[in-house]
């Protein structure tokens, strides 16, 4: 259930007609598609659970709670979720809703005081978020498919 909110952010995303929204799709397809294209349904999973655990150890589990040592819970959750949107800066729009994600996630981690549901939420997200990516960009080149 944890997923479900990204989920519809990824579907909002994937459906719009809002130009950057268009753009950013055609974008992530363009550059991401490629490397993903061929990747069974397997090595996707793996991609994606290896992404989910590693950026949420990183940025809830290491980040997150470093500096809310220094800053109030609240802080640390607004500065590691812009750390998260920065570090998925591919263009401006793509990271406010990366950060918008990571501020999800890290509420999320607040909220349960565990890495567990940020970490299967993220993976759910990117298993479907990267299945997604390589569809269009088979259905864009159909001689890859």
């Amino acid at each position: 259930m944890a997923a479900v909110p990204l989920l519809l952010g990824l579907r909002w995303t994937l459906t719009t007609s809002t130009r950057a929204m268009r753009r950013l799709v055609a974008l992530v397809v363009e550059q991401l598609g490629p490397p993903i294209a061929h990747r069974s349904p397997v090595s996707l999973v793996l991609l994606a659970a290896l992404a989910g655990l590693a950026e949420e150890l990183l940025f809830r589990g290491v980040v997150q709670i470093g500096l809310a040592r220094l800053l109030p819970d609240w802080g640390a959750l607004l500065v590691a979720s812009a750390a998260f949107g920065l570090a998925h800066f591919v263009t401006p729009t793509y990271a406010v809703l990366a950060s918008l994600a990571g501020l999800y996630l890290g509420g999320l981690f607040c909220l349960q005081g565990s890495l567990t549901a940020p970490i299967v939420a993220h993976t759910l997200y990117d298993i479907v978020a990267l299945s997604c990516v390589a569809r269009l960009y088979r259905q864009k080149s159909p001689l890859l498919g």
